[in-house]
């Protein structure tokens, strides 16, 4: 078996499911003073989010479809703008009840991995 480089991304890691990663990112979004509910936000101002999450879970980071297709299946609506107007072509709108379910959820992880270590 090939051992990656330092500069190589780890492309297999744990099984995590798409849907806990975003809302675990979306409450750490939250969580670092962000407001989220009820706001169209550009996709690139969640990417912080989702990349710490990623790297929490040592996993590949999510390319922007991915992303926008756990956004979808929790609830949150998309909207997509033309690629001239953003690196990232998407707006994101969480309703209220998912972005308090969202902040749930990760207080919920933050403190089962407390308990943990």
């Amino acid at each position: 078996m090939r051992q990656p480089t330092l500069f190589e991304k780890q492309t297999t890691g744990p099984e995590v499911d798409a849907r806990q990663l975003t809302l675990y990112a979306l409450g750490e979004f939250q969580a670092r003073g962000k407001a989220l509910a009820e706001r169209d936000l550009p996709l690139d101002r969640l990417r912080g989010a989702f990349k710490r999450a990623c790297e929490l879970f040592g996993i590949e980071e999510l390319s922007d479809e991915r992303s926008v297709a756990a956004l979808e299946s929790i609830g949150a609506h998309i909207r997509r703008v033309p690629p001239f107007v953003a690196k990232h072509p998407f707006r994101v709108i969480v309703p209220q009840d998912l972005a308090q379910r969202a902040l749930a959820h990760y207080q919920e992880q933050v403190i089962s991995r407390k308990a943990e270590g």
